[in-house]
C-alpha cells in the first residue's frame, strides 16, 4: 500500500509544466513566441551587415540615423507610439530605407497617416474551437506554397487600403490582406498584422521558415545597415494625441531630471533622519509648596471657623514664649518684673509695650473666654513685638 502511494506521488511530481506562451518576439527569446529564429533568418538573409539591435523607441534612435537605403525589422504584440515618432518613420522611409513592421495590435495614429485600417476579423471555423489548424500565404509571384501551424487562426486583415499607395503581397488564413508594402517616397513600410508568423514556434513548423526568407527578398539586397529592435514588445500603453505624462516630460530634459532625482533623494534622506528617536519634552517641575505654611494656615483657618478664640490664644503664646527662650535664653518667672526688664533690654522694645503686652497674656491666661477683640489685639502686641526687636 504504501510504495504505491510512493509512486503515485511520484508520478504527479514528474508532470510537465505547460510551456510560456507569451508573445515577446525578442531576438534573444527562445520561446515559443520568441523571436531567436526569425533575428537568426535576418542575419543569415543579409550575410554582408551585422544586426544591430537597438532597445530604443524609434524616435530616440532616428537621431544618429543617416541611412538611405537601410533595413528596419520589428517584431512586437503592440505598437504603440506618440505623433512624432509615426512622422520620424515616414521621413525615414521616405529617405529611401525600408522599415518591416509586424503587429498585432498598430497604434492608429501611424495607420491614419499612411491610410489604412486594421480589423481583428474572425475565424474561418465556426465550432467554437480556440485552437486550430491554420496558416498564412503570400502572393504567388513570391511563393506558391502556404504555410500553416496549429494554434491560434491567423484572422486579422487590413480593411482599408489606398491602391494608388499600396500593394498586397500577403494573406491570411480567410485570404484576406494580412501584410502589404506602402510606398513612400523613395523607401517602402512594410505592414505585417500578426507577428506569431515570425515566432520560433511557426517558423520551426516544416518549411515555414521559407515565408519569412521570401518576404526578406522584397528587401534591398545591399543595404547600408540593418536593424532590430526589441523595444517595442515591452511597451504596452497606447500613446494618443492628448496624452501627457509629467515623469516623461520631467525626464527628457537632463537638468530636470538631475533636479527631480536631488529632490527625491533629499526627500528621502529627510525621512530616514527624522525617524530617529527625538528627546523627549523635559517636563519643568513645580517647585514644592511649603506644607507646613500650608498646614498651619488650614488649622487657623478651622479654629477661627469654630470662634475658639481661646485656644488660639494659648497657641499663640506659647510659640511667642518658646521664642523668646530660644532668641534671647530667659526661661524662668516669665511675666516677672525682672523678666519684663531683662527681656526689654535685650529685644530692644520699651519697658512700657513689654509690661503692656504680659498684661495682655496675662489676661488671656487668667480669662475663661476671650472674644474677637481682645484676641486681636494680642496677635497686635506680639506682631508690634517682632517688629521693634533688634
Amino acid at each position: 500500500m504504501f510504495f504505491g502511494t510512493a509512486i503515485l506521488f511520484a508520478g504527479c511530481g514528474k508532470k510537465n509544466p505547460l510551456p510560456d506562451l507569451r508573445e515577446t518576439y525578442a531576438a534573444t527569446d527562445t520561446k515559443p513566441f520568441g523571436g531567436k529564429i526569425a533575428f537568426s533568418i535576418l542575419q543569415n538573409s543579409f550575410p554582408d551587415n551585422y544586426v544591430q539591435s537597438t532597445k530604443l523607441a524609434f524616435e530616440q534612435g532616428v537621431l544618429s540615423y543617416s541611412d538611405t537605403a537601410a533595413v528596419y525589422f520589428c517584431l512586437a504584440r503592440n505598437f504603440y507610439t506618440k505623433p512624432a515618432e509615426a512622422d520620424a518613420i515616414l521621413d525615414y522611409v521616405y529617405h529611401g530605407n525600408s522599415f518591416f513592421l509586424s503587429a498585432a495590435n498598430i497604434d492608429t495614429i501611424l495607420l491614419h497617416r499612411i491610410f489604412c485600417k486594421v480589423e481583428a476579423g474572425q475565424p474561418v471555423n465556426q465550432q467554437g474551437s480556440y485552437y486550430e489548424n491554420t496558416g498564412v500565404k503570400l502572393i504567388d509571384d513570391l511563393d506558391s506554397s502556404a504555410h500553416g501551424y496549429f494554434y491560434k487562426p491567423f484572422t486579422s486583415y487590413f480593411s482599408e487600403l489606398n491602391k494608388n499607395y499600396y500593394r498586397t503581397i500577403g494573406y491570411n488564413g480567410n485570404m484576406q490582406p494580412n501584410c502589404t508594402v506602402f510606398f513612400w517616397g523613395k523607401g517602402k513600410l512594410f505592414l505585417h498584422t500578426d507577428p506569431r508568423a515570425f515566432s520560433n514556434y511557426f517558423l520551426l513548423k516544416n518549411d515555414n521558415y521559407l515565408y519569412m526568407q521570401r518576404l526578406l527578398q522584397l528587401m534591398p539586397p545591399e543595404p547600408e545597415h540593418v536593424y532590430w529592435n526589441d523595444y517595442y514588445y515591452r511597451k504596452n500603453r497606447r500613446a494618443t494625441e492628448s496624452s501627457f505624462s509629467t515623469m516623461d516630460e520631467i525626464l527628457k530634459y537632463p537638468s530636470f531630471s538631475g533636479a527631480f532625482w536631488l529632490a527625491l533623494f533629499l526627500l528621502i534622506m529627510y525621512v530616514l533622519f527624522g525617524m530617529k528617536r527625538r528627546q523627549r519634552m523635559i517636563r519643568q517641575l513645580q517647585p514644592n509648596d511649603n506644607s507646613s505654611v500650608i498646614f498651619a494656615e488650614t488649622i487657623a483657618r478651622l479654629y477661627l471657623q469654630k470662634k475658639d478664640n481661646k485656644n488660639i490664644a494659648e497657641k499663640m503664646i506659647t510659640y511667642f514664649s518658646e521664642y523668646i527662650r530660644t532668641n534671647y535664653f530667659l526661661y524662668a518667672n516669665a511675666g516677672s518684673d525682672d523678666f519684663i526688664q531683662a527681656l526689654s533690654r535685650k529685644s530692644g522694645v520699651s519697658l512700657e509695650k513689654t509690661i503692656s503686652l504680659y498684661r495682655a497674656i496675662d489676661h488671656a491666661n487668667q480669662a475663661g473666654k476671650l472674644d474677637d477683640y481682645q484676641l486681636l489685639s494680642l496677635n497686635e502686641q506680639i506682631q508690634q513685638f517682632y517688629k521693634k526687636r533688634k
